[in-house]
């Protein structure tokens, strides 16, 4: 019989310790939900350990990496899903965290990394050189919806013991990858979206909200996005008694994992906006709250306002594209256009659909991750991890795999550098700098090259 939850039998004693390495505040949102989630608890490890049916789960512990997406912190702040403060480490400092915790006899039991695919494969490399007498379980991911870069972001996080699916209609597509190159799918495990939640949509007499969810990078164009945001003042200006709010993930000169190269914030203020239209931060949950219809392209916030019920609108003004995402949600009922919305009409989603993505309004998405908590304990109570398979290797991608590793300088061997106030201010000058460059720089540079 396989072990459950609650049979952990090598760490009895205390606790699991997790790690969690995020490199954007979206992921660091996912990866810390996620973590606590799939985390055993463990019994009789507590204060109250006398009492029956009593168990502890342990807070993750928090690492940003360092990059051009790394989160500040107010972006941090606004997950609402710690009140610590993640450390900002590089990929060498953390692999250096992770060999002399073990070393001190308080070594990760779990890791999350809630990273993009290479820098997963790098970080299963260099954990996996640490050579460590027991290494953690190594969990990755995906944190909303995977429309591109499907099999290779796949294969780049094989390798990890456990690799999450946000639904029966990924955790097929991801075993099908996987069996497809001849790899191992067994790491595959059907969960949820982590950040599901809240109340079920209610309307309220006299509020009218809609709320557009904004994408950095979809759609990427400058005359793309502007149509958007006329199209939003035009519905704004058709209907003085509904709210327009434009949700924007972040402010200018802040990071995302996508860069935004033409922002909304800019290309509002050369048009009449009347005063119900209004851009909006804040944590999208919280947003949710008063939204009485989403809209967006492809953003993973339509799932969270579909797990609500709330009505929700997948826009096709810009057609159906790979490339926008939205051919996602063919078949999901959703999709619609501005014409339509003007008019008043709400799609309707198909509630087959529904399921095979993982929104439960029925109430089983509390038992979204009975599955991964599973597979983690077992793991857990196991003899020591056998040594780390990933499918790319210097054998079946020599040509690729070796620029992946290359790019992220994982030499722990190297001395650490000391942490300075001059250091993190030519940090940020810099990428101040690569921000400045794709938002200014690179557009014109086009434009020249137009002529």
């Amino acid at each position: 019989m396989p072990p459950s939850v609650l049979d952990v039998s090598s760490r009895t004693e205390r606790a699991v310790r997790v790690a969690v390495l995020a490199d954007s505040d979206t992921r660091w949102k996912w990866g810390v939900l996620t973590a606590r989630r799939i985390t055993p608890e463990m019994p009789g490890s507590g204060a109250d350990a006398e009492a029956p049916g009593t168990t502890e789960a342990a807070e993750p512990t928090g690492f940003v990496l360092r990059g051009r997406a790394t989160p500040t912190p107010r972006q941090l702040a606004e997950t609402a899903v710690s009140p610590v403060t993640p450390r900002e480490v590089t990929g060498a400092e953390f692999l250096r965290e992770v060999r002399d915790a073990a070393a001190r006899g308080e070594g990760y039991d779990v890791i999350v990394l809630a990273l993009v695919g290479g820098t997963v494969r790098a970080l299963l490399q260099g954990i996996a050189e640490l050579g460590l007498e027991r290494r953690p379980v190594l969990v990755a991911g995906y944190v909303g919806v995977v429309y591109e870069k499907l099999a290779d972001g796949l294969l780049l996080r094989h390798g990890a013991d456990v690799v999450l699916a946000n639904s029966r209609h990924d955790a097929d597509r991801f075993r099908a990858v996987y069996e497809g190159v001849g790899a191992d799918p067994s790491s595959v495990v059907e969960a949820a979206l982590p950040f599901l939640g809240g109340a079920p949509y209610t309307p309220e007499p006299g509020r009218d909200t809609l709320v557009f969810a904004a994408q950095p990078s979809v759609p990427v164009t400058r005359v793309e996005r502007a149509y958007v945001l006329r199209r939003l003042i035009e519905h704004a200006q058709r209907h003085p008694d509904r709210e327009v709010l434009l949700k924007l993930r972040s402010k200018p000169g802040e990071h995302t994992t996508h860069l935004e190269e033409f922002p909304y914030q800019k290309l509002v203020r050369d048009l009449d906006a009347p005063p119900n239209f209004r851009l909006v931060y804040g944590h999208m949950g919280e947003v949710l709250d008063r939204t009485d219809l989403l809209v967006t392209v492809s953003s993973t916030a339509a799932l969270e306002s579909l797990h609500r019920r709330i009505p929700t609108a997948i826009l096709t003004d810009l057609g159906v594209r790979e490339a926008l995402g939205n051919h996602h949600f063919l078949g999901s009922g959703l999709l619609t256009s501005f014409d339509r919305l003007d008019g008043k009409e709400a799609p309707e989603p198909d509630e087959d659909w529904l399921a095979r993505q993982g929104v439960a309004a029925d109430g089983s998405y509390d038992r979204a991750f009975d599955a991964a908590r599973e597979r983690v304990a077992a793991l857990l109570a196991g003899p020591a991890l056998p040594p780390v398979a990933p499918y790319y290797t210097e054998s079946s991608a020599g040509g690729y795999l070796p620029g992946i590793l290359a790019r992220h300088r994982l030499d722990v061997t190297a001395s650490a550098p000391r942490a300075s106030g001059v250091r993190r201010v030519v940090r940020e000058v810099a990428r101040g700098a690569y921000r400045h460059g794709v938002q200014r720089v690179a557009p014109v540079i086009r434009r020249l090259g137009d002529l």
